[in-house]
């Protein structure tokens, strides 16, 4: 499957002549559950925000949908009601604490966790619908890799893949890698390390990482992907007591260690 040009400014010109600006897009994924993926994406959202820019986040965990109790909301409309038809997409782009935007999914809707021609059709038409009004977009997949979260992935001109030191962890990252490489020809992935336990922790198991990658993935023309380290986030109580609050950890505690990783990470990525 082949990715998305990584331009951000589309080849159609517009009724003026001047072309049309594509949101820079990202898929932020994971090999396994409960690595902190929709942390990830609720904060690092908040941070590009700060940095002037328009962001919008779309949970593409269709299935297993937890961003709305992330940002503590209570959504009227989600995206199975754009599915059906049930509403505009309009209504179903909704504000988020932290200045950005959010496009939520339902939770518990079977339907949603295969990969119909239905779910694909309507995934690409949304997010070609709202790429020319944001300057990110976000796409916060489920974990795995399942149809569903690889067409998904495929949707995004950039992969970041959250992991944790654990073993498991790691495990399911570089199978993500592989199979990314393997069936969407990446040549290059950012990596973002989360829980780490001291400061540099990240960028060494991202070497790691790498070393295994380069050893048994033959990614395009016999290259193995590059793992672009994008920083890590250290283990940080204030996590805990952001997520038990339903709030944004920029916005409760923007001054901790773990949302200053955060901040960190929407740089390097802003400077790329």
């Amino acid at each position: 499957m082949s990715t998305p040009d990584s331009t951000n400014v589309s080849t159609t010109p517009q009724a003026s002549g001047a072309p049309t600006r594509l949101a820079r897009t990202l898929a932020i994924t994971s090999g396994k559950g409960g690595v902190g993926k929709t942390f990830v994406s609720a904060n690092l959202a908040a941070a590009l925000t700060r940095q002037g820019l328009k962001v919008l986040v779309l949970d593409a965990d269709l299935g297993l949908a937890n961003l709305d109790v992330v940002l503590n909301l209570y959504p009227k409309i989600t995206l199975h009601d754009v599915f059906t038809g049930k509403a505009q997409l309009e209504e179903a782009i909704l504000p988020a604490p932290g200045g950005f935007s959010v496009l939520l999914a339902g939770s518990g809707l079977v339907e949603y966790s295969r990969l119909t021609p239905e779910v694909r059709d309507q995934l690409q038409r949304i997010i070609e619908a709202v790429s020319p009004r944001f300057d990110v977009l976000i796409i916060d997949t489920g974990a795995g890799i399942s149809d569903v979260v690889l067409y998904a992935v495929s949707l995004a001109h950039e992969v970041v893949v959250v992991a944790t030191p654990e073993p498991t962890s790691m495990t399911d990252a570089y199978a993500t890698i592989k199979v990314l490489s393997s069936q969407q020809s990446r040549e290059s992935l950012h990596l973002v390390v989360n829980q780490v336990g001291r400061s540099g922790d990240g960028r060494t198991i991202c070497h790691q990482l790498q070393q295994v990658v380069d050893r048994f993935v033959q990614g395009p023309n016999s290259h193995p992907p590059k793992l672009a380290f994008l920083g890590d986030i250290p283990s940080d109580p204030s996590v805990r007591q952001a997520v038990q609050k339903r709030q944004l950890l920029m916005e409760l505690l923007p001054g901790s260690p773990a949302a200053q990783g955060v901040v960190q990470i929407a740089t390097k990525l802003l400077n790329r």
